[in-house]
């Protein structure tokens, strides 16, 4: 079931619920510029397998409300922490993709990783996000052609094949969001910096990462690795970015096996 959480005045994120009768919950937070359906190849089996799964959309994206503001990593920590209050979440497993990575992280680190009892890194945009060159370009597209941006994301944005309606399917995920909001979230992610961050979370952590990512290079994951103290990372030979979907089978168990 969907509904709406308000996480501050005038702003109500969307929230898909699935099998709230569930014994354990997985809140997935999506990457950029994209919305809780991209984790449709999840939301399709866990459920059925006993878990309740909380897609949850950002700000500015999906079915999410898209105020002009509020587009930094602390403020959509913030909204999570919203959410998490508001459905009275405890001990539930934090899967982020990429830039939802990034705000996993600072959900650890700005509130002590409440009520997370494991968290999931996939295909994550730390300790840092994209470099000021493709953040340029991005950006440029972004406020002159949008549509061409987004279709030059999702071009590089798998290793496996995709058929025309998958990647038709992808791009509507991304216009979805207002053009302000997919701007914002590029400067976000030229500027991240998260080092400081990582050494402080203790939590149990899985990083998934496809060795072929063109977006968030997989030597990212392995510095990831290196500075969070309490992680064990799992290479994805045959995914780019898409780690989700491209080796959905794979990914679906070792999320299941994790969070046992």
């Amino acid at each position: 079931m969907g509904y709406f959480v308000n996480v501050e005045s005038g702003v109500n994120l969307y929230v898909e619920d699935l099998n709230p009768e569930g014994n354990k919950t997985l809140v997935f937070i999506h990457g950029w510029p994209l919305s809780h359906k991209q984790f449709e190849y999840q939301f399709d089996v866990l459920p059925s397998m006993g878990y309740r799964c909380i897609g949850i959309d950002w700000r500015g994206f999906g079915n999410s409300d898209k105020p002009f503001s509020g587009y930094t990593l602390d403020r959509l920590a913030d909204d999570v922490r919203m959410v998490v209050g508001t459905l009275q979440l405890e001990s539930f497993a934090l899967v982020g993709h990429s830039t939802g990575g990034a705000i996993a992280i600072r959900y650890m680190t700005r509130y002590n990783g409440y009520g997370v009892s494991q968290l999931v890194l996939v295909d994550a945009a730390a300790p840092k996000g994209f470099s000021a060159e493709t953040a340029t370009k991005y950006l440029t597209q972004t406020l002159n052609d949008r549509p061409k941006m987004m279709q030059d994301v999702i071009d590089g944005f798998f290793f496996q094949y995709i058929t025309k309606p998958f990647s038709d399917w992808f791009f509507q995920m991304g216009m979805q969001a207002a053009g302000w909001s997919t701007a914002a979230i590029i400067v976000l992610l030229r500027d991240v910096n998260l080092y400081e961050d990582l050494p402080q979370i203790v939590a149990p952590t899985l990083i998934i990462h496809g060795i072929h990512d063109k977006v968030i290079p997989y030597s990212q994951a392995r510095e990831l690795h290196q500075l969070m103290p309490n992680s064990q990372l799992v290479p994805f030979n045959y995914s780019g970015h898409g780690a989700f979907w491209e080796e959905r089978e794979k990914f679906n168990r070792l999320l299941m096996q994790f969070i046992q």
